[in-house]
């Protein structure tokens, strides 16, 4: 490898590396608004997720124009469906966890969704997981477990909301990683684009559809463009650099939303915070290079 191309590649890896931080800080700064703004301002979960997404939706319509509504063509509607209620009803789970539950506890248990995948992978896609990835999603849970205490007096089954955001963004993960091999990218997220917003809306007109004014309407406008700056943001990490390389900067999202948690809530998380966390990361990583791993070996057998 030359100098010049050694160069690009460094420059490559730090501009990926930055777009990954960037995007945790957008991710840490949006779980922040949302907080404040159903557990501060008592505005109702499912009308929040709704707006959010509404809001992100608006601010995304540029790309919609770009992309073309041709884009849709598909011959797996069904399969983008089902993927997209998923990852709503999980959308709808994380922020109903936002408004009760500490965001260090939250962003810690759902790093708990790594390990629905590869359950999921055995279940439904046929995948052999084997010994060590069996042992990996034991001690990831283990981890879990030890931050949410289910034996302990202060135990509320409000903790479980992050676990269950968790499962269900795993599941529609394995529906997404189901359709890479048969769609194109923009296929897969105008999907999620067109299908998020109303089938939100109709989780929030279930639960009494609230409707932003002042401080909530000014929160909603910000969560909608924060949505689509961390997105974005994790867009450029992923093409700038290879998924491997900057996957292990996201887990930076951790020390982020306890600094966030303290600095806006002051939210001091207990030491067995650290514990569980370190448990999910150790094994979470564990699972990242066993897939690279066997992508290796397939792809050079």
């Amino acid at each position: 490898m030359n100098q010049n191309s050694l160069a690009v590649s460094q420059s490559r890896a730090f501009a990926g590396a930055t777009f990954m931080v960037l995007g945790g800080v957008a991710f840490s700064l949006l779980n922040v608004v949302t907080q404040w703004l159903t557990m501060k301002l008592a505005f109702p979960p499912a009308s929040a997720a709704f707006w959010q997404y509404a809001f992100a939706f608006l601010f995304s319509l540029p790309f919609l124009r770009k992309a073309g509504l041709s884009a849709m063509r598909t011959s797996y509607p069904w399969r983008h469906v089902v993927r997209v209620v998923f990852a709503a009803l999980g959308v709808a789970a994380w922020v109903a966890s936002l408004a009760s539950v500490p965001i260090w506890q939250a962003i810690a248990l759902v790093m708990t969704s790594p390990f629905f995948i590869v359950l999921g992978a055995r279940l439904f896609l046929g995948e052999r997981v084997g010994a060590a990835r069996w042992a990996a999603t034991a001690v990831g849970f283990s981890g879990a477990m030890i931050i949410l205490q289910p034996w302990s007096d202060s135990f509320t089954w409000a903790a479980l909301l992050p676990v269950l955001s968790a499962l269900l963004w795993g599941a529609s993960s394995l529906i997404t990683k189901s359709l890479t091999g048969i769609e194109k990218p923009e296929t897969i997220t105008l999907w999620l684009l067109v299908l998020l917003t109303p089938i939100n809306g109709g989780l929030a007109l279930a639960a009494g559809l609230a409707v932003p004014t002042g401080a909530t309407l000014a929160l909603s406008l910000l969560a909608g463009l924060l949505t689509v700056v961390a997105q974005y943001l994790l867009t450029l990490a992923y093409a700038s650099a290879d998924a491997a390389y900057v996957q292990p900067f996201d887990d930076l999202k951790l020390p982020l939303n306890v600094l966030a948690g303290w600095l806006f809530f002051g939210y001091a998380p207990a030491g067995y915070l650290w514990l569980g966390a370190g448990l999910i990361l150790a094994a979470s990583l564990f699972i990242m290079r066993n897939e690279m791993r066997r992508e290796r070996q397939t792809a050079s057998a």
